[in-house]
């Protein structure tokens, strides 16, 4: 209920962008509700039988969210097994640590030219730009979270003879997972700004290669509408993890109020 009121808000701002936007009368500026029918148009007017998806859909919201999400799960693959594997080991940590530092130091979009050359693949291209930007987020609260276990929980486990296999499992993971989880949501986040790079930059399909169309054709209201497209799935994936968040950590929300 309290979630519902503080949503007041949105209503309002819209109203009043509709006002000021009729008042202005520039088709670079257009109103929520032509935006909103420019989306529909595009992407949304399609047979039921396909979800309403109209081509333009199928050929390029599906390739991005399989771009962002393709990426970001090898991102967190990789980023939380070596992470916790570094956590684990001061030596390497301290080793690896200026690797790291450098590496997150680099922005992302500025190696799509060597990406381009090492893979000469569009989509491996684009994949690798996304992989590298967001494992850091992942790599390093990964890092910080095995590292930071209480020696107490390892030791008690080494006594009731668990093998390093199983402790890792059954005790390093679990009470590394809110930092672990705080990264992972750090990382989609930065995702789904990779993907839009990656087809604004080089791509062929996608969310960010129309919106790079529909500015090239004057369309102000297409630019308008992939601008809201993004903004509403990065809303929607955002709170989709959150909930499966709040499950998959319900034991740690409990044990913070005991």
């Amino acid at each position: 209920m309290k979630a519902l009121i503080r949503l007041w808000v949105i209503p309002l701002v819209l109203v009043l962008w509709e006002l000021a936007a009729r008042g202005l009368a520039d088709t670079d500026f257009p109103p929520p509700t032509t935006i909103i029918a420019r989306m529909h148009a595009l992407w949304f007017s399609g047979p039921a039988g396909r979800l309403f998806l109209t081509d333009d859909a199928v050929g390029n919201l599906l390739p991005s969210l399989g771009r962002m999400f393709g990426g970001w799960i090898l991102a967190a693959l990789i980023g939380v097994l070596l992470g916790t594997a570094l956590g684990r080991s001061r030596t390497a940590t301290d080793y690896v640590d200026p690797l790291m530092e450098f590496g997150r130091s680099i922005p992302p979009p500025l190696l799509l030219p060597v990406f381009v050359l090492l893979f000469q693949v569009e989509l491996t291209t684009q994949l690798a730009t996304i992989v590298f930007g967001v494992i850091w987020p992942v790599l390093l609260n990964s890092v910080d979270g095995a590292r930071s276990v209480d020696r107490g929980y390892t030791e008690t486990a080494t006594v009731f003879g668990l093998t390093r296999a199983q402790r890792l499992r059954l005790v390093v993971l679990p009470a590394a997972a809110p930092k672990i989880f705080a990264g992972l949501r750090l990382s989609l986040s930065l995702a789904l700004i990779l993907m839009v790079i990656t087809e604004l930059v080089g791509g062929t399909n996608g969310i960010g290669y129309q919106l790079l169309q529909a500015q090239r054709s004057f369309d102000g209201a297409g630019v308008w509408a992939a601008i809201a497209l993004l903004g509403a799935l990065g809303y929607l994936v955002n709170s989709l993890f959150v909930l499966a968040e709040r499950h998959v950590l319900v034991w740690h929300r409990q044990s913070g109020r005991g």
